[in-house]
């Protein structure tokens, strides 16, 4: 690589109501997002998991934001818990068409599997194998059970270009393993998944971790998912300033 990483600090999500009053200061919610972007350049999507968003709502929020902001989308659950990574072309196709229209804000595109979901070589060739008529995109996988964390799979999603999701939480294990030019991080919560706040010492930890990666010119995306109450705003603008200083 011959320039330096970027380093982009944000949470899965930002349409919560508890955040309301603390962070918005009680406006009103369709100009949250907007407000949101103030304090950081990236969000996690996780509407798309749920259901296929259309193109003019993705349109919205490009011109919510400012022109340096990225958006991570979470694959379709379809394609990820339904068909578990052997889809149709077709579905990937959906998703593809109406995400184009974040244009250059779409920055990598989430792959959480479910934990029930085993190692399976065959399938993961199938996944790779459909990834490839999406050149220029990234793509993050998240391995919630720990068949997956093994050599061989960590060769594949190399030379696939694919990242692992370092993902923290206390329901699943995390794989700490880089495979690509950038580094997906997901903080779910380590105590207690989507709800336990982030100490300062864990914070410290993972802004080293991060200077390091960002040393090596790799991007690091990093999105706190402990949104049941306040805690991962507050997470991310620690770790912001701790980056910085």
């Amino acid at each position: 690589m011959d320039r330096a990483g970027e380093v982009r600090i944000g949470t899965s999500g930002w349409q919560y109501g508890v955040w309301g009053r603390d962070l918005y200061g009680g406006a009103p919610s369709r100009d949250w997002l907007g407000l949101y972007a103030e304090h950081f350049d990236t969000v996690e999507v996780n509407a798309t998991f749920y259901r296929q968003v259309r193109t003019g709502t993705f349109e919205g929020w490009v011109r919510a934001t400012p022109a340096p902001f990225r958006f991570c989308i979470k694959a379709h659950r379809y394609m990820t818990h339904v068909r578990r990574l052997e889809f149709e072309p077709e579905a990937l196709q959906r998703q593809k068409t109406a995400s184009l229209a974040l244009g250059e804000k779409l920055a990598v595109i989430l792959w959480q599997l479910p934990a029930s979901l085993h190692f399976d070589p065959e399938r993961l060739e199938h996944f790779l194998a459909s990834l490839r008529p999406w050149p220029g995109a990234r793509h993050a996988i998240e391995f919630r059970h720990p068949s997956w964390f093994r050599d061989e799979v960590a060769e594949r999603l190399a030379r696939n270009g694919l990242a692992v999701t370092l993902s923290d939480a206390a329901d699943w294990p995390l794989w700490d393993r880089v495979t690509a030019g950038f580094v997906y991080v997901r903080l779910h919560g380590h105590e207690d998944t989507y709800r336990s706040e982030y100490d300062d010492k864990a914070l410290r930890n993972w802004a080293a971790r991060i200077a390091s990666w960002h040393g090596e010119r790799r991007d690091v995306y990093v999105y706190f998912d402990n949104t049941a109450s306040g805690a991962a705003w507050h997470n991310a603008l620690r770790l912001k300033q701790l980056l910085a200083s």
